[in-house]
Parts: C-alpha cells; sequence; structure tokens
C-alpha cells in the first residue's frame, strides 16, 4: 500500500465506486505474481502450456467479442472538442465520467482490485513516467509485468508527488455495448471498462505511451511516438540508431528484429533491437535527439511470425510468454497460428478453445492474436535497452505499403519537408483489408489512432521540435511494397532492407550522394548495394524512378486530406504541398 496521501484517497475513492471484495497491492515480487498465475490456471483463466518445450508460457482465450482494439469505443476528452481534433472520438469530460462511473458501480463485487505502480521506461531514467493501473484481471497483472517495470520500486519513485498517470481498469460483464476506452488527457487519466483484451487494457501501452504521453510531450519539449528503435553496428564496431513509423502490415516488427544479410554478417554488420513499437524522444545535452523504448516486453501479431519472417521474434516467445487467442496444438501441449509453420497441427484447438479441422478453411489463430513477450528474450536485444540515457538518433524513416507510387527510399530537404513527409504517410488497402482494394488510406506518422490530441497542433509541435534540435536527424521515407504491373513484389524486403539502410546512414555521415528529384533526393541506382540479391540495376532503377502524373494524383489526395484539418494546418505544410505541386508541373 502507497504512503502517498494522492494515491490512497484516489485508490479508496475508486474501490468505493467499483465496490471489490479486497485491494491488492503489486509489489512485483516473483512470489506474488506465481500466486496470482496459479489462480488464474484454478479459474481457467489461463492454460498451463508445456512446461519443458515453452518454460513459463501459458494461453489465454479472451472473449470471442472482444479481440482487438476498438478505434469507435475510443475517446479522448479533453476540455474543448476542438483540443481533440476531427481524427478522434470526443465526449464532454463530465458527461464521460458520470456514464463511466454508472458502469463501475459495482463492476468488481466478488473480484479483487489489483493496483498496479508501473514504470514506463526505465525506472529512475529522465524519460521515466509513472502510473497506477487498477484492475479487476490477473491477466492485466501479468502481462503489465511482462509490457512494464511494476512494484515497490516503482511507489518509492511517486514518493509524495501527485504527478502519476491514474488508471481504471474493469471487465466488469464484457458487454461490447458498453465498451469504453478513454483518455483524460489534461486529468492524467485513463479508464478502461467491458474489455480484456491487451490493446485496450494494458493501459501501459498505447493509453499511456502513446495517447497520454504525446499530449505530455506537446507540454513539456519531447515527442512520444509510434515508431520502432533499430541499432545497426557496422563492422568498426560503431552503431547508428534510427527510428522508423509504419502504419500496420509493413513489416514494423520485421525491421526491428531485422537479420543481416549473409554478405553484411560476413562483413561483421550486425543489429540490434532496442524497441518494436513505441519511442520517445527528447533533446539530449549534446543536441541530438536520443530515444528510449519506455516498454519492457513485445505486445506482438502472431499470425505471419515464423522461422522465415522473424526467427528472433520467434525466439523471443520461447519461455516467460503468455499467448493470446492462438492455435493450441493437443498433441504436445504448445500453440500454433497460421503462417508459423507450412503444416497445421492435426490434433488442436483453435482460438476459443474448440475442436480444429485445419483442412474445413478456418482459421486456427484470430487474424489478431498475440504473444506478450519479454524483450531480453530477444536474441538481437540491444546491449542499450535498459540504459537510462537511452541512444541517439541518426535518422527518422517513414514507410507505407504503396504499389507505384512512392520510391524504394528518399530523403526530404530538410526537417520541414520531412515533417511534411511524415504528415502524408499512407498505405493502400490490401485483399486482407475490409472493403476496396487500393484505397489510399492516410495515417500520419502512423499515430492517427494514437493521437491525443489536434493532429494539426501534433504537426505543429513536430515543427516546434524542429527548431528546438540543434542536430537534427535527417528524415527519410521507404516502401518496400512497389510491384510490377503483375502485382510481384520488386524488392525482397526483409533483411535486404538493410541495404537501404546503409544508403540512410551513409547520407547522414555525408558519404553518400543523391540526386534531387520533385519529391525529394533519390539514391543513385549505384549507391544501393545490390551484390548477392537477385535485384537488377535495370529492376533498381524501376524502384527508384518518380511518376509526375502518380504524383499529381498524390497531391490532390492530400490536398483532400489536409482540409479535414481547416485552418489548424500549418502554414509550413501547406507551403510543402504547393512546393510540391510546382515541382509536379
Amino acid at each position: 500500500m502507497s504512503t502517498n496521501t494522492t494515491v490512497r484517497v484516489w485508490t479508496e475513492e475508486m474501490a468505493a465506486i467499483t465496490k471489490p471484495d479486497c485491494i491488492e497491492w503489486i509489489t512485483g515480487d516473483e512470489a506474488q505474481l506465481e500466486k496470482l498465475r496459479n489462480m488464474a490456471l484454478a479459474t481457467g483463466e489461463l492454460l498451463e502450456l508445456n512446461q519443458e518445450k515453452l518454460p513459463g508460457c501459458y494461453l489465454h482465450r479472451s472473449d470471442p467479442s472482444d479481440v482487438a482494439r476498438v478505434e469507435s469505443r475510443t475517446f479522448i476528452c479533453s476540455k474543448k472538442q476542438e483540443d481533440a481534433g476531427p481524427t478522434n472520438n470526443w465526449v464532454d469530460p463530465a458527461q464521460m465520467y458520470e456514464k463511466l462511473y454508472k458502469l463501475y458501480d459495482g463492476s468488481m463485487k466478488g473480484r479483487t482490485m489489483y493496483a498496479i505502480p508501473y514504470s514506463m521506461s526505465i525506472v529512475g531514467s529522465p524519460f521515466a513516467k509513472y502510473g497506477i493501473e487498477l484492475t479487476d484481471s490477473i491477466y492485466v497483472v501479468l502481462n503489465m509485468a511482462i509490457m512494464t517495470r511494476i512494484g515497490n520500486e516503482v511507489l518509492d519513485r511517486i514518493g509524495d508527488s501527485t504527478d502519476f498517470i491514474r488508471g481504471l481498469h474493469s471487465k466488469a460483464t464484457l458487454n461490447p455495448e458498453d465498451r469504453y476506452i478513454v483518455q483524460f488527457p489534461e486529468d492524467n487519466t485513463i479508464m478502461s471498462i467491458n474489455s480484456g483484451y491487451g490493446g485496450n487494457v494494458l493501459q501501459g501501452k498505447k493509453c499511456f505511451a502513446l495517447r497520454i504521453a504525446s499530449c505530455l510531450g506537446r507540454d513539456e519539449g519531447w515527442l512520444a511516438e509510434h515508431m520502432l528503435i533499430l541499432g545497426i553496428e557496422n563492422p568498426q564496431g560503431e552503431t547508428k540508431y534510427v527510428c522508423a513509423a509504419f502504419p500496420s502490415a509493413c513489416g514494423k516488427t520485421n525491421l526491428a528484429m531485422l537479420i543481416p544479410p549473409e554478405g553484411y554478417r560476413i562483413k561483421g554488420y550486425k543489429t540490434w533491437c532496442v524497441g518494436d513499437d513505441i519511442a520517445w524522444l527528447r533533446i539530449g545535452p549534446d543536441g541530438r535527439l536520443w530515444a528510449v523504448n519506455p516498454e519492457n516486453g513485445f505486445f506482438g501479431v502472431a499470425p505471419g511470425t515464423s522461422e522465415k519472417s522473424n526467427p528472433n521474434a520467434l525466439a523471443a516467445t520461447r519461455k516467460n510468454t503468455i499467448f493470446t487467442n492462438v492455435v493450441r496444438n493437443l498433441d504436445d501441449n504448445t500453440v500454433w497460428w497460421e503462417g508459423m509453420t507450412k503444416n497445421p497441427p492435426q490434433h488442436a484447438e483453435n482460438w476459443k478453445g474448440e475442436p480444429w479441422d485445419p483442412s474445413d478453411g478456418s482459421k486456427g489463430a484470430h487474424p489478431n492474436s498475440r504473444f506478450t513477450a519479454p524483450a531480453k528474450n530477444c536474441p538481437c536485444i540491444s546491449p542499450k535497452f535498459d540504459d537510462p540515457q537511452g541512444v541517439p538518433i541518426s535518422a527518422i524513416i517513414f514507410g507505407g505499403r504503396r504499389a507505384k507510387t512512392a520510391p524504394l527510399v528518399y530523403q526530404s530537404r530538410d526537417w520541414q519537408h520531412g515533417v511534411f513527409v511524415g504528415s502524408i504517410m499512407a498505405s493502400e488497402t490490401t485483399a486482407a483489408a475490409a472493403g476496396q482494394v487500393g484505397v489510399v488510406r492516410r495515417d500520419p506518422m502512423a499515430m492517427l489512432p494514437f493521437c491525443g490530441y489536434h493532429m494539426a497542433d501534433y504537426w505543429q509541435h513536430w515543427l516546434d521540435m524542429g527548431e528546438k534540435i540543434p542536430n537534427k536527424p535527417k528524415i527519410f521515407n521507404v516502401n518496400w511494397f512497389r510491384t510490377d504491373d503483375e502485382g510481384n513484389f520488386l524488392w525482397p524486403g526483409f533483411g535486404d532492407n538493410l541495404r537501404v539502410l546503409e544508403w540512410i546512414l551513409n547520407r547522414c555521415d555525408g558519404t553518400a550522394d543523391a540526386q534531387e528529384t520533385a519529391i525529394g533526393y533519390l539514391p543513385k541506382p549505384e549507391d544501393i548495394n545490390l551484390e548477392g540479391t537477385d535485384v537488377s540495376l535495370e529492376t533498381l532503377r524501376s524502384l527508384l524512378s518518380v511518376d509526375p502524373e502518380l504524383w499529381r494524383e498524390e497531391a490532390a489526395g492530400i490536398e483532400a486530406f489536409y482540409q479535414k484539418f481547416g485552418d489548424k494546418l500549418p502554414q509550413e505544410l501547406r507551403d510543402e504541398l504547393n512546393r510540391l505541386e510546382t515541382n509536379l508541373k
């Protein structure tokens, strides 16, 4: 129990509303966590997996109505509607509190309220921010113990301060009609109810680390971004770090855990994963931008993760991992999902726990099934992962999935142009997505669902940061998904993406040339190393081509997108769009 009066009073107030049978404070002690695991096993909330093959691993099945983030039920309840902006759902905070408190009333009767003190980033780091999540879910406790730093050490850091993020979660009845995930930015408060799915209830993740943190970053002069952090070590033993933002289904985790091609490995290149999802960036004493991963684990999408696609991610799941909504292989009590191996298990249960026959065409694992794995399990985790100062960032990379428009890589002319490049990030819908194929969906900086305030103000904050950073990272855009006329990918992707990163880092060092085009600086084809690939110089030229007609269409799409933001759109971005249109004439 905390001795902090603010913490104690708030906890008691929330308990008076939710009415749990008792309150248990999470200390971070392994014996306490083991007791909770055993309780979850006894109730069926967790299923124990083969402890020889998967030591410390468990399977969880969520309610079939509760398997993903629900953007339609996610709200930013700032005091003024205009502060939430046109891309967030908004309700007046007083009205939302009234609605939620009615739903929370008695929601924990017959249950225990678990109070989880947790730290985003390394406890004591200049980057660190602290929170307390109150929950009636053991699943949440055990996942937060993997994803964040928890326990008494955090309470000690909070001390007598009122500066912590308040979080309340109750599974309640899991009624989807009354499911809410709500952020109150001015109150540093997060509330979620009627969900048990990780993305909605592990409040340290998107709720705190992006939606609330983006507001804190705006107010305090730093950035909270939906970005991986990757270190690239050259044969001389020097490591340079990049941050990268991509919309979903664009290979973000694969890039974060990239394995260099054989030719690079022989030369001595190594890659280091600092983070796969979220980066907090601050200006360091040396005037450079420094980044930490505020998380302590991976909450990864299981389907498609394999020995071939991402061996490092798969290796990270081999111990002390919680799997959610995957297949249970009954032959050896292990797990499986689509894309993991070629042949599915023949004696298995699907993600709902039903007998599963893979020959009937049904999916065994839910498409959004997950693994929660300690970051330390990853074979390529960076030696700097726990460095409280973070790592210095040389380049920021944006990207999307475009069949024809965007070239393999281009560099922005300067920081302002780079913010423009991030603001127009987009992907085309694929056959896997609902609706029409090839529709352009814009997701600025991959932050559209996660920005805690008006997106135009967020762009302005990026522009303002550019004025404050003496030694700015250079900004690039990549597109691994360019296709030929038959729809075949022209670039091999995966480990070969290091060839593009090499050019990017050489540009940061001033050792690689470039050619100026209407959209920015592009590599000269001979400056991308193709040795050991099947990619011809001719194909590379095609990958680097810029079609003015397609970009004129793109400019019209950007114009239409920008209209959403009205007078709030920073003039600098309007100027960049005008410059693009002029360049294309």
